[in-house]
């Protein structure tokens, strides 16, 4: 048996050599240490450290710029210019005014500009014309409610606990609103980000840290019949909170590190159970917001259900046939029964009594427990000295916050600042925005990088002078459009030193909030309970209870922003879905933008898209008196921002002869000039 032993021993050195020579993490040790260290799960950090994400922040030097340097307006074009010298390739020219003012809007707010506001642009001849609309957008209301959904796709907002079930969260919408007031008022991102990690355990006057906190009760939560309790249940709630923070914050895959060492980035699986430990005491806490008579009253009819209730399901579990179908049924009508809960903040405690005990899970497998650990962050990002925590200190998830938004932190600062670029651009600096890793992109400019990054920090963490200095760049106000084109396709196809400015089509949310907008039905109240529009009988039907769907009374409500739309797990609404909503399991930091025919069929056959055309052709009929000539240059300023050319005048006049207006309307939403912003 000895042969078997050995020949075991050998092939794991084999596959530690294979897979670890051309990982940069073990660059430069000798081949012999490699196998030794891979045999073992020993990581030499020190090493790894040299990895550029895992290096400090550092100011670097602004380049210089020969050629270009006319057209730089501050120091991001000076690092984006410098390296396209070094290729032999020039910037394009300006967009033109309106392209520049239709992009800038809906970057900031989603909506498109009014043709008021185009027009006064466009014939503003003043050198600071273009600052002040910067300046207009970054206060207007509608810039948190925009920038707010790029973070809940970020931390997978959802309020519904998916799964079979699917649990309505009470009042969820809260934390949602709280993520459009922070961006709105630009909240610093160190402060905004420790009130959701541990806004629980700060010291408040209000309930918002307590609302910031629902950032732990947003994942999905499997209730195994209702009982939330076991240990199953209670392991993939910490897993889940634990993948999101390393996604969201560090930009980095912590979750690959649960069953195993990281296998391409140099994070141990004692760490990922160290990060958890950070949450061991976290339980959730329902805040009734009224006064305490009704809330004891609230409780107690509920305690009395409840009771009944688990008597029903543990007979249910032992029962069979009949008898088993017979307890469900009343078991479906007593949780009919039950009381909706009282205006609520779905938040998290500590609760040191509950504490979880934190193992290493050998393959990840709740049942089969390692060591334990305490809190402490990955041994990759401190140095060797850095402490565990005691596993009974008071608000860990204080500490980990203050960890997380240390300047010193190389990952927090550069992650933030690449989502700010990539949605500017539509693709970051580092293309895998929750992924820093070895496995993850590079970046294509670091220096910018990191210039962004320590100016983000050196002014206190505040985004809107980000913003500001992204959109005042030459590099921002660049052309779709370029001379050298043919050139440059050759050398960089991706345009990742960005020789021009790259057209983007609208997300889901834009596209059917410009056409509220253009058709006159946006409802444009803020904030408050999420919004259920009408659905197909069908989708209802698939849902575990039908009831769950229950659609708003008012029509008016119906047209309020897509940001105040419920985002239910187990049912999308398939417009949304069509244009590359994501699925709200799991965080996504980089949508989609696919091309495919049920768009078409939405935006052609759909009843969302139908009835907010005739709604246009009205609006348009209104306000020209009916003059063909009137209707046909008031669409295209109300749809694309612009007059129409002489071509389309004339198509649109033919079209007019013999369709209705409402059909005119309908393909002004399917022109790629409404569907895309250049």
């Amino acid at each position: 048996m000895k042969w078997r032993s050995q020949l075991r021993a050998a092939m794991l050195i084999s596959f530690a050599l294979c897979t670890l020579a051309t990982s940069p993490v073990y660059a430069g040790e000798t081949v012999v240490g490699r196998a030794a260290e891979a045999v073992s799960s020993g990581l030499d950090f020190k090493k790894a450290r040299e990895f550029w994400a895992f290096q400090p922040v550092k100011p670097p030097p602004v380049p210089g710029v020969r050629s270009l340097k006319s057209k730089i307006q501050n120091p991001i074009d000076a690092f984006v210019f410098s390296r396209l010298e070094r290729n032999g390739l020039s910037a394009a020219p300006p967009a033109t005014k309106s392209e520049l003012i239709r992009r800038v809007t809906f970057d900031l707010t989603g909506l498109p500009p009014s043709p008021e506001e185009v027009r006064l642009f466009v014939n503003d001849r003043s050198p600071d014309a273009y600052e002040r609309v910067v300046n207009r957008l970054l206060d207007s209301p509608h810039f948190g409610e925009r920038w707010a959904q790029h973070w809940l796709d970020v931390v997978r907002y959802a309020e519904t606990e998916g799964f079979e079930y699917d649990r309505h969260l009470p009042d969820a919408w809260r934390f949602r609103d709280y993520v459009i007031n922070s961006f709105q008022n630009d909240k610093p991102f160190d402060r905004f980000l420790t009130e959701q990690v541990a806004g629980d355990e700060l010291a408040s006057a209000d309930n918002e840290g307590s609302i910031a906190a629902i950032f732990h009760r947003l994942g999905p939560v499997r209730r195994n019949a209702g009982n939330p309790e076991i240990a199953l249940s209670r392991n993939e709630v910490l897993t889940e909170r634990t993948d999101v923070i390393g996604a969201a914050f560090l930009g980095l895959t912590v979750g690959c590190a649960r069953c195993h060492d990281h296998k391409l980035d140099p994070i141990l699986q004692k760490d990922y159970y160290r990060l958890q430990a950070y949450l061991a005491g976290t339980h959730e806490n329902n805040i009734l917001l009224v006064p305490a008579d009704q809330k004891k009253d609230w409780e107690e009819k509920t305690r009395v259900l409840n009771d009944e209730l688990r008597k029903l399901r543990k007979a249910a579990d032992k029962a069979e046939g009949d008898e088993r179908i017979k307890l469900n049924e009343q078991i479906e009508s007593l949780e009919s029964k039950m009381p909706p809960p009282p205006p609520t903040i779905p938040s998290t405690r500590n609760d040191p009594a509950q504490r979880t005990e934190i193992h290493v899970l050998k393959r990840g497998d709740w049942e089969r427990k390692g060591d334990v650990v305490a809190p402490r962050p990955p041994s990759v990002l401190v140095n060797e000295t850095f402490p565990e925590l005691p596993a009974e200190t008071t608000n860990p998830r204080t500490h980990l916050a203050k960890w997380l938004a240390d300047p010193k932190n190389p990952l927090t600062a550069r992650v933030i600042v690449n989502r700010l670029w990539q949605h500017h651009f539509g693709f970051g600096l580092v293309k895998t925005p929750n992924d820093f890793g070895n496995h993850g992109d590079r970046p294509s400019h670091p220096e910018l990088l990191d210039w962004l990054a320590n100016e983000l920090v050196k002014n206190g963490w505040q985004l809107k002078p980000i913003h500001r200095l992204i959109l005042s760049s030459s590099t921002y106000r660049q052309s779709t459009r370029s001379p050298i084109v043919e050139t440059a396709l050759k050398l960089d196809p991706e345009n990742r030193l960005l020789w021009r400015f790259g057209q983007r089509r609208l997300s889901a949310e834009e596209i059917r909030d410009a056409m509220l907008a253009v058709s006159g039905k946006l409802n444009p109240r803020i904030s408050g309970p999420s919004v259920m529009v009408p659905v197909d009988k069908e989708l209802v039907g698939l849902l575990y209870k039908p009831a769950q769907w229950e659609v708003a009374r008012s029509a008016d409500e119906h047209h309020r922003r897509s940001i105040y739309l419920i985002a239910k797990r187990n049912l999308r609404l398939p417009f949304m879905e069509a244009f590359d909503q994501p699925a709200l399991l799991t965080s996504c930091g980089r949508r989609e933008s696919s091309t495919h025919a049920p768009q078409a069929l939405e935006m052609l056959n759909g009843r969302l898209s139908n009835e907010l055309a005739a709604a246009f052709a009205e609006r348009l009929e209104r306000e020209t008196g009916g003059s063909r000539r009137k209707i046909i240059d008031r669409a295209y300023w109300l749809a694309v921002g612009r007059e129409p050319s002489s071509s389309e005048r004339a198509l649109a006049s033919a079209f007019l002869q013999e369709q209705p207006l409402n059909e005119f309307a309908l393909a002004l939403f399917n022109l790629n000039a409404f569907m895309y912003v250049q």
